[in-house]
């Protein structure tokens, strides 16, 4: 028999748990991590030159610094899967006064995830910038590590609802706080990966930079899948301790 508290601690933690994860999930599919605002096009002379790096963004080989001088100069967002520039729908490029842009996305691949960064982007002979490298490894690879550990949770914590046993749920929550911990080390890669390249690759004149709301909802799955797992910590640990007092009342 639960009692009503740990009961209701388990709910809460249950959704908790089910929010982070849709949460997380939407982070990871969605490309609006960090964004750039552009000045607007003026002079046909850029006008041709940012038509030829969309061109080379969408068609082109993949090449950090191609992608992220067209994210600067084309309105980019950039998420952990996704990289996406705003152009006009139409073939005349900025030529009239109210043009409608449309959000054109290519997907970094798996072989494109783990492809080294350079001290300077673009120029192979730089050498292999390491740090770079492996925050942007990891800030793909930890929100997998994060969706992995709840999907173990929640097959455990299916397995206890059928055998009626509290037992688990202290390993339930210590998964869940380390899911929340991957997510957090995520969001840190991430801004520490962003830092750098800004600082290897200069922004343009009049482009600025900021967080999106995909960022923002990963950083608020890290401290509920970290409060689910103190709800479920409590409800373990206050569970064994009334257990045992029964237990030594009983052969009192």
């Amino acid at each position: 028999m639960v009692d009503n508290r740990y009961a209701t601690a388990l709910v809460i933690a249950c959704v908790l748990s089910i929010l982070a994860t849709v949460y997380l999930s939407v982070a990871i599919g969605t490309q609006h991590w960090y964004q750039y605002s552009s000045p607007a096009v003026r002079g046909e002379g850029n006008i041709t030159e940012l038509r030829s790096l969309y061109e080379e963004f969408m068609d082109g080989e993949f090449d950090e610094k191609t992608y992220s001088d067209t994210l600067f100069r084309l309105n980019g967002t950039v998420g952990l899967w996704w990289r996406c520039v705003l152009v006009p729908a139409n073939a005349p490029w900025y030529r009239e006064p109210d043009v409608k842009l449309v959000l054109e996305c290519r997907s970094f691949n798996l072989p494109q995830q783990f492809t080294p960064k350079y001290k300077e982007p673009g120029n192979h002979n730089s050498g292999e910038d390491m740090l770079r490298t492996y925050l942007w490894r990891c800030q793909f690879l930890l929100p997998l590590v994060s969706l992995g550990l709840v999907v173990l949770a929640g097959l455990t914590g299916f397995c206890a609802c059928l055998c009626r046993s509290l037992t688990p749920t202290l390993g339930i929550g210590v998964l869940h706080l380390l899911a929340g911990l991957c997510t957090l080390a995520t969001v840190c890669c991430y801004l520490a990966g962003m830092d750098l390249l800004h600082r290897v690759s200069m922004l343009p004149d009049k482009v600025d930079g900021s967080l999106g709301w995909s960022l923002y909802l990963a950083l608020i799955s890290s401290p509920l899948h970290m409060m689910a797992a103190a709800l479920l910590v409590w409800a373990a640990r206050s569970h064994s301790q009334n257990y045992y007092r029964m237990t030594a009342y009983r052969v009192a």
